[in-house]
């Protein structure tokens, strides 16, 4: 799955760097904490190595 925006890939790449233990997990906040719970590692590499050429910084939820 894709990142829909700029701020989620930027998450998905927090939360993928605490699952390898390249950062703590008590330094991630917001949608990368939940993240890093809820994705497995194939997940988060996904949404993170999506091409940022042309996303929104922000989507907006509805």
């Amino acid at each position: 799955m894709p990142a829909k925006s700029k701020a989620q890939q930027k998450a998905a790449g927090a939360a993928l760097a605490a699952k390898r233990g390249d950062m703590k997990k008590s330094e991630l906040k917001g949608a990368s904490k939940s993240m890093a719970d809820s994705m497995s590692e194939k997940e988060l590499k996904e949404m993170a190595s999506t091409k940022r050429k042309g996303k929104k910084e922000h989507v907006s939820k509805s």
